[in-house]
C-alpha cells in the first residue's frame, strides 16, 4: 500500500488559517445577527453586518434583506481580513486577531489598524507610526514581541485595544448622541469579547 503524501507546512499553515478565519467570521454573525434597518443607525440597512453601502460597493445589487450568507463571508473576508493586512495577525496571535477583526467589521478596518499600532508601541516599546495601514514592519513588530513577551503581551494587547475601542465609542456618542442607543449593545458585546485564557494557546 502507498504510503499517502504529507502536506507541506505551508500547506498547513494555509489550511490552518483558513479554519481560523472560518470561525473568526462564524463569531461575527452570531453577534451580528441578520437584517436590520434602525433609524439612528448612520449605516442603514444592514444583514449580516454588511452595510448596503459596502454591499454595493462589492458589487452586489439585489435588496439587503436577500443578501446571500456565502456573499457576506466573502465580504468579511476580503474586506475585513485581506485587505487590510490582518491576516498575518492570525498566525500570529488568533486572540489578537480576533479582536481586531471584530473591531473593523463594527467600525471599518481604519481605526482598528491605528488601535493596534498604538497598542503594539505601548505593549512592545516600538515606534510604529498610527497610519491606519497594517504592513510588514507592524507585522514584524508584532511578532517579535510577541515571541519574546509571550502570553503576557497578547493579555496586554487586548487591555489596550479594548481601552482605545470603548473610548472611541464614547467620542462618537458625544459627536452623534443618536448613537448612544447602541451603546450598551457594543459594551456587552464588543468590550472583553475575546476571552484572555485564549492567550496561553
Amino acid at each position: 500500500m502507498k504510503n499517502e503524501p504529507k502536506a507541506s507546512p505551508a500547506r498547513n499553515s494555509k489550511l490552518g488559517i483558513s479554519a481560523a478565519i472560518a470561525m473568526l467570521i462564524a463569531a461575527v454573525f452570531a453577534v451580528e445577527g441578520g437584517y436590520v434597518d434602525h433609524p439612528n443607525d448612520p449605516g442603514g440597512a444592514t444583514n449580516y453586518g454588511i452595510t448596503e453601502a459596502v454591499a454595493r460597493a462589492d458589487g452586489y445589487t439585489g435588496d439587503m434583506r436577500d443578501l446571500p450568507k456565502d456573499r457576506a463571508y466573502e465580504i468579511y473576508r476580503k474586506r475585513y481580513i485581506a485587505e487590510p493586512g490582518f491576516e498575518p495577525l492570525i498566525e500570529i496571535d488568533p486572540a489578537v486577531a480576533e479582536e481586531v477583526i471584530d473591531t473593523a467589521v463594527n467600525m471599518g478596518p481604519r481605526r482598528p489598524s491605528r488601535f493596534f499600532q498604538r497598542a503594539v508601541n505601548r505593549v512592545c516599546n516600538t515606534t510604529l507610526v498610527p497610519d491606519g495601514r497594517i504592513g510588514p514592519l507592524s507585522v514584524k513588530a508584532w511578532r517579535d514581541c510577541r515571541a519574546y513577551l509571550g502570553p503576557p503581551a497578547c493579555v496586554r494587547m487586548l487591555d489596550s485595544l479594548d481601552r482605545q475601542q470603548e473610548a472611541e465609542y464614547d467620542r462618537l456618542v458625544r459627536v452623534n448622541p443618536k448613537l448612544r442607543v447602541f451603546r450598551r449593545g457594543w459594551q456587552n458585546h464588543r468590550i472583553g469579547n475575546v476571552d484572555r485564557a485564549r492567550c496561553a494557546e
